[in-house]
């Protein structure tokens, strides 16, 4: 039976795109479903600002009629021009275990970065380092998290059977809050505001957080720029980000660290909301944003979604800080349970500061790479 390459061109094509990795992973307990419409909005040049300086393509795979993977293919132009390199990403790849399927879909996105130009395929990644990114090779009987990803096991395989091989690796880890990472936390964080003059900033309502959405991604540009894959978010994506975002965050997880009336830190905590997506089943309304909400009020566990140092404060231990106040705000609330999102398995700095807690590294993701 012969595979059908479709090039994603109308609202049908879009639809089918978003909806395929409902049909594969259907039944499966650990998979956390996207909204559909975000889906479908991160694909359209008028609604992604990232397309201004990123060339892409999608495409659908279909068998005897039905739709039986989907590929993209993404030339990050910014980044090329950061790094002096023909870098091509492809992204968004999902797929039922058929090596022709595979084949043709990788050989599609490959052949299209070829004509551009592009030396090296690599990802799965998206548009930016908030977009999805990387394979998940370890950790399918653990629940994903909105910020992270999930995939089937087959799919490494398929990879390695291309001729992929390993570019970077993210870990991701589970931790327990206890009395000895508390107490250790309090006295960190007192000590180092007390040596730095370094002041907390709370907030009890959403609205209390946009005046300083700015300062975030100030903070993210500059915090994130030597990182792989990162390029420096425009003000049309912060406005992108800033809307999807922060509907679904408790400002009370949240916390700022101010020197001088400067904001030098962030981080902004979650309450997981993997069981209430997958509830909702890529739909908010008419009931999906119950589930939310109600997950929003009530969680039992967060995830770390975003941490961020301006660098010359990097080793002044702000980060200690504002865990310690995540910390303290968790226990009022009886939450004991973290989820961290994909950290490098080369940041020791970071790494190590799990040893306080009970912990385990559950998962890690891998984006892969290949000469062209």
């Amino acid at each position: 039976m012969s595979v059908d390459i479709i090039k994603v061109s109308s609202k049908s094509d879009y639809k089918a795109f978003a909806k395929l990795p409902f049909e594969i992973y259907k039944g499966n307990d650990y998979w956390v479903p996207p909204i559909i419409k975000d889906e479908i909005k991160s694909l359209d040049p008028q609604e992604n600002p990232a397309m201004e300086y990123c060339d892409s393509q999608f495409w659908l795979a279909k068998k005897e009629g039905k739709v039986v993977g989907r590929i993209g293919a993404i030339v990050n132009n910014k980044y090329n021009e950061k790094l002096n390199e023909k870098l091509g990403r492809f992204s968004r790849l999902e797929f039922y275990d058929d090596a022709e399927v595979f084949k043709l879909l990788m050989d599609t996105a490959v052949n299209w970065l070829k004509e551009r130009g592009m030396k090296k395929a690599h990802g799965p990644l998206g548009f930016s380092n908030l977009d999805t990114q990387g394979m998940l090779i370890e950790g399918f009987d653990h629940l994903a998290s909105v910020a992270s990803v999930y995939h089937m096991p087959y799919y490494q395989t398929h990879l390695d059977n291309y001729g992929f091989g390993k570019e970077n690796d993210w870990v991701e880890f589970r931790l327990t809050l206890g009395e000895r990472a508390r107490q250790k936390g309090i006295r960190g964080s007192q000590l180092i505001k007390k040596r730095y003059g370094f002041e907390v900033v709370k907030f009890d309502k959403t609205e209390e957080l946009k005046p300083y959405v700015k300062d975030i991604f100030a903070i993210l540009n500059d915090a994130f720029d030597k990182l792989p894959y990162v390029t420096p978010f425009n003000e049309k994506m912060i406005e992108m980000y800033a809307e999807k975002y922060f509907k679904v965050i408790n400002p009370k997880y949240v916390r700022m660290v101010k020197k001088d009336d400067r904001i030098v830190g962030f981080v902004v905590a979650v309450p997981s909301l993997s069981e209430a997506m997958q509830k909702a089943k890529g739909k908010l309304f008419p009931l999906g944003f119950t589930h939310v909400l109600k997950a929003m009020k009530n969680p039992k566990v967060l995830d770390f979604f975003l941490t961020g140092v301006v660098p010359e404060y990097d080793n002044a231990g702000v980060a200690v800080i504002l865990f310690s106040e995540i910390q303290d705000e968790m226990l009022s609330a009886g939450i004991d349970q973290m989820e961290t999102t994909g950290i490098f398995e080369d940041n020791h700095n970071v790494i190590s500061n799990w040893k306080n807690y009970e912990h385990i590294q559950h998962k890690r993701r891998r984006c892969y790479i290949k000469e062209i």
